[in-house]
């Protein structure tokens, strides 16, 4: 088996080709690096829970590589002595079901408080806020604690980690030089090199979406004795299951609730012996030695599960998966495995391009160095992708500028969603992918106030359609709970989710009193707008009537019963409050900003249909009645039903201005005034922020055709809300920033949810020369734009779905049919 594993692998040189970096124009890779190494420190405490605001091993939270298929996630650490890999596996979470023999423990989670409703409702109509509100309180609650530390069986459960691998190298720190530890995004491998004792030797992985796993090479100028070693999640039960010649399984469960797991690791050296003893993987005497990684757990998704069933959830067989799936690995070779690696990788990451030239860097220079400590030498004579990232973060944080640096940042959000987010898998979670505890932030979940969604922002525009496709499966599995939780509370049709979900279907509010969070029955609604989105970007009718549609319907049937309706055909969200933010509210701006978004689509999609009539006269009556926005005393958009905001109030959430992003009800062309509140509320609340705060600002002053602002944001951003490896902060690490800072790049070039494709509604000074490939616009359409002196000067539009064409350019409208598969350059000068 090695023989045959060795007999196919590309030559060294052809191996390097391979994997070389894409240069961009001005020569720059898109790359991430550094050129010191990690420590093993973080190998003594990653066992640790972190569910609190700090990851345990902040070397892994700032310096780590992550790659990942969807499926698998890895943290490539680049120690000296020892390579540290932290591993996932997208399903293995606590909870579920499962916890206990009696499924009905996990799901007896909602409180039967529709007949509440006439309480909190007579309470508002009676001039009693106060009493509304304790009531809410009262009964709007679930019975689930999110908190382990609140009950036992630990219900909602948390994503955990896979466990550690660690290859010992017998390598000392103090006899490397020349050390490098990169991350091509435009081939997802990872690489370590560096010369020990003047030998050579380096490291490259990258982890498959079409053969489902990690491979991992170390190459070396002399021979090499490596030693791996597994080292399981503890709150595993786990066994070596088998151990053949250069092969080791593990098998085990999750103690709380049983979830199955499988591990295989084989190891194919080019010359030496190999052999497992004591639980390990040992190789000796090989200058290249390759490892390859398979996992998986028990878990299966589940759109319709029986509420009786424990197991519910499960069904796979890992075992037999990790198997196949090495064998054939093992059959295929290296060469065959990363070919198959780069061409599915590059369809996806390589279907959009950019280029930024930004103002006379070189004239800048003195100044930069002179305002950053320490970096009074001159910039390397390659250019600045030659500093290490961390270096160059540093140069740009003190005021220079980098238009490289900001290409690699959209870049490395697409990267991201491709790693974390493929066809067959779950929705990318809090982190992605990637977790190194047990526990973690928020139980590494799937938050459903702003998080998840901004998830999927750059998805669709970013010609990722396929990484979508794994969060409308997930909406998909979320329908059937919802169900409960519509019925149970508001006696609704429909089905809607709370506030947090998880892998197990649990669309429920939990039992904190705290409404500021926990009152947010509009995040079903909300994810349900992706659904069609989907839609007006694929234009696939099929999957809009089969798929789409039935779950758009839902969620706005359950936001067309919810409502309250009051004496004068006024239909109010009561009670409702603003995510995180402010009192319980009869009639909340964020939850009125939804249901115009989500019956709107429906109507739009059951006409396109041509169904549901008699559904779409109700859905019209509703939307004709849902309160129009509200300016305040400040010239604000008001945020609740009261005029009671605070100007000086800079709170991280703006869910109030819904309707000018995502949604498509507040624009400065159609509602002026109204776009000119929500400039007030964005000045009011300031721009620095959390990492995800100040991505959501950055796409609504884009938004606002403010690319100065816009820009602003996204150098904060970069600035002050990544971690040297580019990973967006919370603080902690909170995956949610890159996707949402992707998004707001193309929204200062592209933006199509006004019923038209605008170009470069927000570009920016610090751009003045630039192009872009390859951007999705709804309607079916894929854009080229170049651009010159801030001026438009090309576009080249192709027409994905055969629909008429029309395009805004600075108050200039062109209009035309197309033909699916049509190409048109446009003219606009």
């Amino acid at each position: 088996m090695m023989n045959a594993f060795f007999r196919y692998m590309l030559p060294a040189a052809v191996l390097l080709s391979a994997v070389s970096v894409r240069m961009q124009a001005d020569g720059r890779p898109l790359e991430i690096w550094f050129d010191s190494p990690c420590s093993l420190r973080g190998s003594e405490v990653w066992t640790l829970p972190s569910a609190g605001t700090a990851n345990p091993d902040p070397e892994w939270e700032s310096s780590s590589l992550p790659l990942g298929n969807g499926f698998i996630g890895a943290n490539v650490m680049g120690s000296i002595e020892a390579e540290r890999i932290t591993l996932n596996e997208k399903t293995l979470w606590h909870g579920g079901p499962a916890v206990s023999d009696d499924a009905s423990f996990y799901w007896d989670v909602n409180r039967k408080s529709a007949g509440a409703l006439k309480k909190i409702r007579r309470a508002f109509a009676g001039g009693k806020p106060e009493m509304a509100d304790s009531l809410t309180r009262l009964y709007f609650t679930g019975k689930a604690p999110y908190e382990k530390r609140s009950g036992a069986p630990f219900r909602f459960g948390s994503f955990t980690t896979m466990g550690e691998i660690r290859i010992t190298t017998g390598h000392a720190p103090e006899r490397i030089s020349g050390y490098r530890r990169s991350l091509s995004l435009d081939s997802a491998v990872a690489s370590v090199s560096y010369c020990c004792d003047s030998v050579r030797c380096s490291r490259e992985f990258f982890i498959s979406y079409p053969d489902n796993v990690m491979v991992i090479r170390f190459r070396s100028g002399g021979k090499q004795r490596l030693v791996l070693e597994y080292s399981p999640n503890p709150e595993l039960s786990c066994h070596i299951s088998g151990s053949e010649g250069g092969m080791l399984r593990y098998s085990g469960r999750l103690m709380d609730n049983g979830m199955e797991f499988a591990l295989g690791i084989m190891v194919f050296p080019s010359e030496g012996t190999a052999k497992a003893e004591d639980g390990k993987l040992v190789v000796e005497d090989s200058d290249d030695i390759v490892f390859v990684l398979a996992a998986d757990t028990g878990y299966r998704m589940n759109p319709g599960p029986d509420f009786s069933d424990p197991y519910a959830y499960y069904g796979e067989d890992p075992d037999a998966n990790v198997l196949g799936w090495l064998h054939n690995a093992a059959a295929k070779g290296y060469d065959a495995l990363l070919s198959g690696h780069l061409a599915d990788y590059r369809n996806l990451f390589c279907r959009v391009d950019m280029e930024l030239s930004g103002r006379d860097m070189d004239s800048q220079d003195t100044l930069c160095r002179a305002e950053i400590p320490g970096s009074q030498d001159a910039l390397p004579a390659q250019g600045l992708s030659y500093m290490p990232t961390p270096d160059r973060l540093a140069r740009y944080r003190g005021g220079c500028p980098d238009p490289g640096l900001e290409i690699l940042l959209f870049q490395f959000g697409r990267y991201l969603l491709i790693s974390s987010s493929r066809q067959g898998s779950m929705p990318a979670n809090l982190q992605g992918i990637w977790h190194n505890g047990t526990d973690g932030p928020w139980h590494v979940d799937y938050h459903n106030n702003i998080n998840l969604q901004m998830n999927y922002w750059p998805a669709l525009p970013a010609a990722l359609e396929e990484c979508q496709t794994p969060l409308n499966d997930y909406i998909r599995m979320l329908e059937k709970p919802g169900s409960r939780v519509a019925w149970n509370y508001f006696r609704a049709r429909g089905w809607t989710a709370s506030i947090s979900s998880n892998i197990f279907g649990f669309a429920s509010p939990l039992d904190s009193p705290d409404m500021t969070w926990n009152l947010i029955y509009a995040a079903g609604p909300w994810l349900a707008l992706h659904l069609w989105d989907y839609y007006e970007y694929t234009c696939d009718r099929d999957w809009l009537a089969e798929t789409g549609y039935p779950l758009i319907k839902g969620s706005a049937c359950f936001m067309a019963d919810c409502l309250w309706k009051r004496p004068g055909g006024i239909y109010t969200a009561c009670p409702s409050s603003s995510p995180e933010h402010g009192p319980v509210d009869e009639g909340a701006t964020f939850v009125h900003a939804v249901a115009r978004e989500i019956l709107s689509s429906a109507i739009t999609a059951a006409e396109i249909l041509g169904t549901d009539s008699r559904e779409v006269r109700k859905w019209k009556k509703v939307l004709a009645g849902i309160p129009p926005y509200r300016t305040g005393r400040y010239g604000q958009l008001m945020e609740w039903s009261r005029d009671i905001d605070d100007p000086d109030d800079n709170h991280r959430h703006v869910n109030h201005l819904f309707g000018l992003h995502p949604g498509r009800t507040v624009t400065p062309e159609a509602t002026p005034s109204l776009a000119e509140a929500a400039r007030v509320v964005l000045e009011h609340r300031g721009d620095i922020s959390t990492g995800w705060s100040m991505a959501w600002k950055l796409n609504m002053w884009a938004r606002l055709h403010d690319g100065e602002r816009a820009y602003m944001l996204y150098r904060a951003l970069l600035g002050h809300g990544v971690t040297d490896n580019l990973w967006c902060i919370h603080p902690p690490f909170q995956i949610d920033g890159n996707f949402g800072g992707t998004a707001g790049v193309i929204e200062m070039l592209l933006q199509s949810h006004e019923g038209f494709i605008r170009l470069l509604p927000a570009l920016p000074s610090a751009w003045p020369d630039g192009k872009v490939s390859g951007l999705r616009a709804r309607g079916g359409f894929e854009i080229d734009i170049v651009w010159h002196d801030g001026r438009l000067s090309e576009c080249t539009v192709r027409s994905l779905a055969g629909n008429p064409c029309r395009l805004s350019y600075e108050g200039a409208v062109k209009e035309f049919p197309t033909r699916k598969g049509q190409v048109f350059r446009v003219d606009f000068r």
